[in-house]
């Protein structure tokens, strides 16, 4: 006998699990302002972890919810599902967070069946949405026209923006920002009748700054910008720079950084703005950016699929060392490498593959200051064994058995990680000049230090688990030793008591399982004689276990140091 498939009831159900978790969502995203102006730092850090987990959390809630309702001889007979499909459809026909909405669906059709049952047919491989149009006028903007006179379009765009918070000091800051933006746009641009600034009416939090985006443009060009927002507590709000070059516009917005908080009555029509100002960034980088990872991780998927289905490419091995825990492919194509964890370890690896996960997955939650590389976390992928480079497959094969599968012709990929593509370290350097050379590592020993500040400590420093990006930002990106900088405890090495001890290849000193010992890393890190002093001398307070414990010191207090993600003066 058929079972009955109450379709509609169903989908109503999922979209109103879906309500749920939207509403959550702008909960904890539409207090940025009170905790911006509150300074209520480790707050926005807290709500920023809640939000990421929240997904996870309203859809396995949502799942329970329909289980309890219509059972699992309904909700598990696939052949409901191409109903439950057509009706959902339909009763997300007029919304304008559809394209959320289908991913949502997708979750928790994936949370009941295995994804050897993904199709077009029972879910959204690929949307039914229209697609984005960069060139549709985004309906939350403000706009303002100088008419030659930037400072009093900039006052303007104070007064709009402010804060119930006081300025420190307007004045100053509308003096520094005219100055800044006329040395940054030619100066016929600045004289055009025609200039036109537009910016978001949300503000976007993170951390403890609040941005303004927008753009700057003419009937022929345009570019980005971006004014950041700082409270100095005590002394009120500073508008804090003028931000129109596209690098630095589309670093505030890496792969490496937190996600925004910003409200967006409009989801889509606000990645069309972004997209307008920064066309490089792919589609699933912007939402993820402002919070909508797994519309991010949907966005991507479907550019892989349409890639694979478009080009010749084919997977091979990532270049750089191969690595002790993961082992990493890539398509040379396609900037995102794909890491898989391996079967076997190597010996002076002290970690199983349940701890890797956890680690990978901590990434996800901290805050990562520009400097560690986002993930996605993918289950059952299938790929066809055509798409593979032969030795690429063997060698996945070999390290990776329980984890890679051939099965007819396709590889079953049971678990993965994909993370932007990087240049590794050690490979960059072996071909910068000595300018790049110097920039490298000056850049190398700021990442070592912002992840302190953040309260991340890389564990394994080495130049090989560091990547080079295309702006030559140098980001951490292997995670298997990764932790908490208050778990780790710093010492100094203690005197030799004897001339025997000093002589000794084994150390006279007892070693715990997290103790480090700073004045190791010159020699751990750098084989190099040249770039190890060359380090030394840019930043030699790593070797001291009296700066690393300064660190933890301020954080056990509860302080939320700065990091920025621009370049910036200080100014009193």
């Amino acid at each position: 006998m058929a079972v009955k498939c109450p379709a509609v009831a169903i989908a109503r159900q999922i979209l109103d699990g879906f309500d749920d978790y939207r509403e959550q969502f702008r909960q904890i995203t539409n207090l940025g302002r009170e905790r911006f102006e509150k300074a209520q730092w480790q707050e926005i850090q807290d709500a920023s972890a809640a939000r990421i987990q929240l997904y996870k959390i309203r859809v396995t809630l949502a799942r329970e919810a329909l289980l309890s309702e219509h059972g699992e001889e309904v909700l598990m007979n696939i052949e409901c599902w191409p109903q439950i499909k057509k009706s959902y459809i339909g009763q997300i026909d007029l919304r304008l967070d559809d394209e959320l909405s289908e991913t949502w669906f997708n979750s928790i059709f994936n949370s009941l069946f295995s994804h050897d049952l993904i199709s077009d047919d029972c879910m959204f491989v690929h949307s039914t949405r229209p697609g984005l149009s960069e060139h549709d006028a985004p309906m939350q903007i403000r706009t303002y026209r100088p008419h030659g006179d930037l400072a009093a379009a900039l006052r303007q765009i104070s007064e709009d923006y402010r804060f119930a918070v006081p300025y420190a000091n307007q004045e100053g800051d509308l003096e520094r920002l005219e100055e800044q933006l006329r040395a940054s746009l030619p100066d016929w641009v600045c004289k055009d009748p025609e200039l036109c600034i537009e910016l978001y009416s949300s503000r976007l939090y993170r951390n403890k700054g609040a941005y303004l985006v927008g753009r700057v443009f003419t009937q022929d060009e345009q570019w980005p910008l971006v004014i950041p927002i700082l409270h100095r507590e005590g002394q009120g709000i500073r508008m804090d720079a003028v931000i129109i070059d596209e690098a630095e516009v589309s670093i505030i917005f890496s792969f490496t950084r937190s996600y925004f908080m910003v409200r967006v009555a409009y989801p889509a029509e606000f990645i069309s703005f972004l997209r307008r100002i920064l066309p490089r960034k792919h589609i699933s980088e912007l939402y993820t950016s402002i919070g909508f990872y797994k519309q991010g991780k949907s966005e991507f998927y479907r550019a892989l699929i349409k890639h694979l289905e478009t080009t010749d490419d084919k997977f091979v091995m990532a270049a750089g060392v191969r690595g002790m825990v993961m082992s990493v492919f890539t398509l040379p194509g396609f900037n995102t490498v794909f890491k898989i964890i391996k079967d076997r370890f190597s010996p002076s690896k002290n970690v199983n593959r349940e701890t890797v996960i956890d680690r990978y997955r901590m990434v996800k939650h901290v805050d990562r200051v520009g400097r560690l590389a986002d993930t996605q976390e993918f289950a059952d992928f299938r790929f066809p064994v055509a798409k593979f480079d032969p030795e690429c497959l063997q060698e996945l094969l070999e390290v990776a058995a329980s984890t890679v599968e051939v099965q007819g012709d396709e590889v079953l990929i049971r678990h993965s990680w994909t993370e932007r593509r990087m240049i590794p370290l050690n490979i960059y350097l072996e071909t910068a000049n000595e300018q790049q050379v110097k920039d490298a590592l000056e850049d190398y020993g700021l990442a070592i230090k912002q992840l302190a500040a953040a309260n991340i400590f890389p564990g394994d420093m080495l130049l090989k688990n560091f990547g080079v990006t295309r702006h030559g930002r140098v980001v951490f990106y292997d995670y298997d030793e990764i932790s908490y900088l208050t778990e780790v405890n710093f010492r100094k090495i203690p005197e030799p008591r004897t001339p025997e001890d000093e002589m000794s290849a084994e150390p006279w000193y007892s070693v715990g399982p997290h103790d480090v010992f700073p004045e190791e890393f010159p020699r751990f890190l750098f084989t190099d004689h040249k770039l190890r002093k060359l380090f030394k001398e840019m930043h030699g307070d790593l070797f001291k276990a009296s700066y690393w414990q300064s660190l933890q010191e301020a954080i056990r207090e509860g302080k939320v140091i700065d990091v920025y993600p621009y370049k910036r003066k200080e100014v009193e």
